[in-house]
């Protein structure tokens, strides 16, 4: 761990060592681990169908992922508290917060690993949605390797409105691609639409 991180040292230790029983529990098959770096500041870029993704990631991750979440989840009881231990950086929807583009570049700078979800919020059932050119502004500024995720199964566990998983059930498949830069991309929009075309192209979706 690192010296005045923004998250909870103890709290990232203990789930540490609580990953592979997570990781059984939660029927969690990971691809591509390999891929994400093991030092240095990066972007770990997924897509997103269910609030149980973040935690997902992190379960993984060799490395704990700060996450971009959006303001409203800070407010929820208990899952509130839990994401403010992990460090995860409040977002107001539709608008560019600069204060949260600055403290993200700081934080990848200073080596940390960040977590974001292009799409903005979750789509339906084994869809995509369009990604938001702010990932694409973030990427360009931060100039560090994005790596694709693709997260499919979570949406069966836990569905939108669902308040508690369906456990054993269903299997999470994670696939992870290597790391990619963006040199020569201007366009903001260009930028978060290449990761999306990047993170469905792992499951062999090149179109859409």
């Amino acid at each position: 761990m690192v010296e005045n991180a923004p998250y909870s040292e103890i709290g990232y230790k203990l789930f540490f060592k609580t990953k592979p029983f997570l990781k059984k529990l939660l029927k969690i098959n990971a691809e591509g681990v390999e891929n994400i770096p093991l030092e240095g500041g990066c972007i770990l870029a997924a897509n997103h169908r269910s609030h149980l993704d973040p935690p997902v990631i992190n379960i993984i991750s060799p490395r704990p992922v700060i996450f971009l979440a959006k303001k409203e989840l800070f407010e929820v009881p208990i899952l509130g508290w839990i994401i403010k231990k992990a460090g995860a950086i409040p977002v107001k929807r539709d608008s560019r917060d600069t204060a949260v583009i600055k403290k993200s570049i700081q934080l990848l700078k200073d080596g940390y690993v960040i977590g974001i979800f292009p799409e903005g919020s979750r789509a339906k059932p084994g869809e995509f949605r369009k990604p938001q050119p702010g990932v694409g502004y973030l990427i360009e500024k931060a100039k560090v390797p994005v790596i694709p995720i693709l997260i499919e199964g979570t949406d069966k566990i836990l569905p939108v409105n669902s308040k508690m998983p369906k456990l054993f059930k269903y299997n999470i498949d994670v696939k992870i691609g290597k790391p990619i830069r963006f040199e020569g991309l201007t366009s903001y929009e260009h930028i978060a639409e290449k990761v999306m075309f990047e993170i469905k192209k792992l499951k062999g979706e090149h179109h859409g």
